[in-house]
């Protein structure tokens, strides 16, 4: 019978009147108050209560504890009346009406059996954690019970529960609360130095409680590393101490020896992680060492992976740790931050379903008939974003369709006490004779620990396969158990039970490739198939860089045997998802990779332009998503990707990367002169000729490799094909490409010179000339650059009757001196032109 000073007693009659008056409520109980142990057997005497109560519990281990507890209080062995589910032990017969079980076993029977035939109540207990479980149990519990189980009784059970909350989520269920039973509690903050690593802080304080205090001493720390780096500097203590482990990794001995007093009186250390926050009362604890620290995962939707992080404990996560020390006597606690600090800290840890990866859970609705998971009962809705990529994760794994419904494939996993991942690598590895192996993966990925943490998943699987103790003994079980599930195949829908799933009935499509058969590590497929985004190829030869399918960059210890691998089938990191470290992986041959995974693979022919030698760069590659397999010329690379590429060259490089003719450049030179003058054309400018290359350029690039292989005269002639007929037609009439002197010579017009349209010519050839030469209509003089009979400037003019009545003095009195073979007229306005020298002119004239 339960302890009659616990104060849940009190406001059991209370309780006991709501859930006959209606079907839901919302027990508010401090720690202490005995919740845990008194509120299901009392319910078991209820006239409604003629079948099962199911206790939902967040970790096995205090699933465990609870139901061995509420047994030794019955007087009974453990598995009569009382009972436990996990997924690594369950103790329960025919005869079973209390069954305390994981969140996630609940959720897996519930999905089995939306009914819950033969189970009166279900109890949720500590559900102040927030776990995603916790939450989807609830949710899947109302939902069954407003379509199916309206006699279905719920209790929602918290020690810092917002109770009301959870009333109107549960239809306004009434909320009873209970006093806690708490022994004086002394707190005392210590402080810790920023430098110093936690181990080290924790150890001083655990010393100077043993010098100070009396009892025993629960220490928590973030994680199992600091947990053995803490054990091994309080080696030594004397025997009269004796200390322990306590996490979830531990076999289950170990752990309820941590639980329980020492049965030789001796004065008991505990390092624990935040398994010990709540459900359990550890015997004997009287002084808390809590290091403010906690390690929870977060989901890192950017990388599509989960990640543990190190970070400050919650106000209520420090307040349960305290509470530890005066569950049975007065207590202190030491917390190692200053006292104006736990203000700083956050109030609440957030709710898991916030921030975690929610694949299982939008498989899992979808199989209960809901596409959408936020159409059910949430005190948190599941964040958009979330679910939309958990949908494509899904996708990948043939999990859903397009419409977000199961398929057989997927049904088929949610059926197994896994992730979707690892439930798909179980199904898919058992179809090509893996499934062994696959299932011992599953364990060794779900149970830290088991042979070892070295990152090899080789090296861990063989430790761990010679391991002997209980939990490695378990852990082979369950291994067993799931490779069992996929060899029955096919099996009826009622045969497969929890976690149970048929794997030929689902098969949707064959492997492509055979597997090689010789030097293959066996157990790096399965992980492969979990988690085919994660395959890794080294990117040095140290092996500490490596480059994933899905994108991501990992990082591993040069020092590991797994550098020495060119390829890896990685299932866990932990870090930024820039870098994040791999924390286990196995050796693949790309041989494999390849053959898993062929239809994934792409052939990528990539043509990109070469500035520095005006043609194209053509290469093939084979690539699995962000993996390039192989690479090399493409000799048949696409004509019309070589042209694409010529013309973004040009497009980028501009059009001095064509080999322009002058006649050419001289055009577009006479087109910029007169829209500069305000005549009706087009513009033909760079940019323009850019805009439209597609349509006059893109015809010379057919069959080229290079930009200089293009014709010059074809060139020219296309760009009179931009300009237009009309527009030539002005070009002729207004901008002349070569001006005719008086003389009968032909000089070539500089439209592109700085002043203006420019002609070099000696003067000679414009004698008897008395007006100035035009063009554009006679709108704009000609700059008339004036040279020597050697080629030399000597004028420029604007004005040419004027150079002729002012400064020709001048220049012909200098240039007699020094060309006296050329006429230099005091009139050249009356001399008559010629581009020949006195002696020639008077040779030409004898000769008519």
């Amino acid at each position: 019978m339960a302890d009659p000073a616990l104060p849940v007693l009190a406001v059991l009659p209370d309780l006991l009147a709501a859930l006959r008056g209606g079907a839901n409520a919302v027990l508010v109980a401090p720690p202490g108050a005995g919740k845990t142990t008194a509120v299901a057997p009392a319910l078991l005497g209820e006239d409604w209560c003629s079948g099962e109560v199911l206790l939902l519990s967040p970790r096995r281990l205090a699933a465990r504890a609870a139901a061995e507890r509420m047994a030794v209080l019955a007087g009974e062995p453990v598995g009569r009346t009382f009972g436990y589910a996990t997924r690594m032990d369950s103790k329960r017969s025919a005869a079973t009406r209390v069954t305390v079980l994981t969140e996630g076993i609940f959720v897996n029977r519930i999905q089995a059996d939306p009914e819950l035939a033969g189970v009166s109540a279900v109890l949720f207990d500590e559900v102040h954690e927030r776990s995603l479980d916790s939450d989807f149990g609830l949710a899947l519990a109302l939902d069954a019970q407003g379509g199916l189980r309206p006699d279905l009784r719920l209790v929602a059970m918290s020690a810092t529960l917002d109770g009301g909350r959870f009333s109107a989520l549960m239809g306004g269920a009434p909320v009873i609360e209970s006093a806690g039973r708490m022994f004086p509690l002394t707190l005392r903050h210590l402080g810790r130095a920023a430098e110093a690593r936690i181990e080290d802080s924790v150890a001083a304080a655990v010393r100077t409680a043993l010098r100070e205090e009396g009892g025993g001493i629960l220490a928590f720390l973030p994680g199992v590393g600091e947990i053995e780096r803490t054990a091994e500097r309080l080696d030594g203590l004397g025997d009269g101490i004796t200390l322990h482990r306590l996490h979830g990794n531990l076999d289950p001995g170990a752990q309820r020896a941590a639980i329980a007093p020492d049965p030789h009186g001796r004065r008991k250390i505990v390092l624990a992680t935040s398994i010990a926050e709540t459900s359990l009362t550890l015997d004997g604890i009287s002084v808390v060492v809590d290091s403010g620290l906690a390690r929870r995962p977060r989901h890192d939707r950017a990388a599509g992976m989960t990640r543990l992080v190190t970070e400050r404990a919650s106000q209520a996560a420090v307040t349960q740790r305290a509470g530890r020390a005066a569950r049975q006597r007065p207590g202190v606690a030491y917390r190692l931050w200053e006292e104006a600090a736990t203000a700083g800290l956050p109030r609440f840890d957030p709710p898991e379903i916030l921030e975690a990866d929610l694949s299982a859970l939008t498989l899992d609705c979808a199989l209960w008939g809901v596409s959408d998971p936020r159409a059910l009962a949430w005190l948190d809705p599941p964040p958009e974003a979330a679910v939309s990529e958990a949908r494509a994760r899904l996708t990948t794994l043939e999990a859903i369709d397009g419409d977000g419904r199961p398929t057989p494939h997927g049904s088929a996993i949610a059926k197994l006490p896994l992730p979707p991942r690892l439930g798909h690598m179980l199904v898919r590895a058992g179809e090509i004779g893996l499934g062994t192996v696959a299932a011992e993966v599953a364990v060794l990925l779900g149970e830290r620990g088991l042979g070892g943490t070295d990152a090899d998943l080789e090296m861990r699987l063989r430790r761990w396969r010679s391991e002997r103790g209980m939990r490695a003994e378990g852990a082979r079980r369950l291994a067993g158990r799931w490779a069992s599930l996929i060899k029955s195949s096919p099996l009826r829908g009622e045969d497969l039970g929890e976690g149970q799933s048929s794997s030929a009935a689902y098969r949707t499509a064959p492997l492509p490739g055979p597997l090689p058969a010789s030097g293959e590590r066996e157990i790096a497929v399965p992980i492969a198939l979990a988690f085919p985004d994660r395959i890794a190829r080294r990117r040095d030869a140290s092996g500490e860089t490596w480059a994933s399918v899905g994108g991501r960059g990992f990082r591993l210890d040069p020092a590991s045997a797994l550098a020495r691998a060119e390829w890896l089938a990685v299932a866990e990191t932990q870090g930024m998802a820039a870098g994040a470290r791999i924390l286990s992986a196995a050796p693949i041959e790309q041989a494999s990779v390849e053959a898993l995974f062929g239809d994934r693979i792409a052939t990528h022919r990539t043509v990109t332009f070469d500035p520095a030698t005006g043609g194209v760069r053509a290469t093939r590659e084979r690539r699995l998503g962000a993996i390039r397999l192989s690479s090399g010329p493409d000799v048949d690379a696409d004509p019309q990707a070589i042209a694409e590429a010529l013309l973004a060259g040009v497009r980028s490089g501009g059009l001095r990367l064509l080999p322009w003719s002058e006649a050419a450049q001289a055009l577009l030179a006479r087109v910029a002169f007169l829209r500069g003058e305000g005549r009706p054309v087009e513009a033909i400018d760079e940019a323009a000729l850019l805009d439209r290359a597609d349509e006059w350029l893109t015809p010379l690039l057919a069959g080229k490799r290079r930009l200089d292989a293009i014709d010059p005269g074809a060139l020219a002639d296309a760009l009179r094909g931009v300009i237009g007929w009309d527009t030539l037609r002005l070009l002729d009439a207004e901008a002349p490409t070569h001006f005719q002197s008086p003389a009968g010579s032909s000089h070539p017009v500089d439209y592109a010179a700085e002043g203006g349209p420019r002609v070099d010519l000696r003067p000679q050839a414009l004698f008897g000339l008395a007006a100035h030469p035009m063009i554009a209509g006679g709108r704009v003089p000609l700059v008339l650059s004036l040279t020597s009979p050697a080629g030399r400037p000597i004028q420029t003019t604007r004005d040419l009757p004027g150079f002729w009545a002012g400064s020709w003095a001048d220049v012909a009195r200098e240039m007699r001196g020094r060309y006296p073979r050329h006429p230099w007229p005091d009139d050249p306005a009356a001399a008559n032109p010629t581009t020949r020298t006195k002696n020639a002119d008077a040779r030409a004239r004898g000769a008519r």
